[in-house]
């Protein structure tokens, strides 16, 4: 299986989860090991802020796919943020021409077939040439606002699979969309549809200095010393 429910341990937390000295991991247990907490804590901060501004409409579901991991890891997370609770990862490919096991080089321009990053709400499901697909709405001018011209969606692909990986020591690529494998696709778009929030994130281009979701330096001021502990 290429996502499946982790048994999280419900709990409670404070409205804002960024104070000083606060390990966002204490929230979060399920997810310390699998992800940095940067990457966690910029994820949950871009979410609240866009619940505020009446951007996202499902309460509680956050995805976040960590591109700062290679291909052969799971890199895709559901979190169910109000109980702190990881729902499901995943294996998920990146655009072919971002990199190979690495993706290293994104792209909102059309054509690219490079991922983009950044905040997106999910939309409607439909049946296209890669089947059962989720809608993505980029949500950051500049950085994925041209996710639907893009037709960049969530689907599932054969070459999303560990007999993939053991033969060609990656993940195939895809032309900019998350595709997820065949055997998981269905139930993690059954899960996030409908208006929940997802976050891509990748350290290289500095993009917590392009988003205007953050405060200026809020990247800069998340801890490196226990991104996976």
């Amino acid at each position: 299986m290429f996502a499946f429910p982790v048994n999280g341990h419900p709990m409670s937390f404070d409205i804002n989860p960024f104070k000083k000295n606060s390990s966002v991991f204490s929230r979060f247990p399920g997810l310390s090991g699998r992800i940095s907490s940067k990457v966690l804590a910029m994820a949950i901060e871009g979410y609240h802020t866009l619940k505020e501004q009446g951007k996202v409409n499902r309460d509680g579901i956050l995805t976040v796919i960590d591109f700062n991991r290679p291909s052969v890891d799971e890199r895709l997370f559901v979190i169910d943020v109000n109980r702190g609770q990881l729902l499901y990862s995943a294996l998920v490919a990146h655009g072919r021409n971002s990199g190979d096991n690495y993706a290293e080089s994104f792209s909102n321009v059309p054509g690219s077939s490079q991922s983009s990053l950044g905040f997106y709400t999910t939309g409607e499901t439909y049946d296209g040439k890669n089947g059962y697909s989720l809608r993505l709405q980029g949500l950051e001018s500049g950085i994925n606002d041209n996710a639907e011209t893009r037709s960049i969606v969530i689907h599932g692909a054969n070459y999303v699979s560990y007999d993939f990986i053991r033969k060609h020591g990656r993940l195939g690529r895809s032309e900019g969309c998350p595709a997820l494998s065949l055997d998981t696709f269905q139930q993690v778009i059954d899960l996030i549809k409908g208006g929940s929030c997802l976050f891509i994130y990748h350290d290289g281009r500095d993009y917590a200095t392009k988003s205007t979701l953050f405060a200026p330096d809020f990247a800069r001021r998340q801890p490196v010393s226990d991104q996976f502990l």
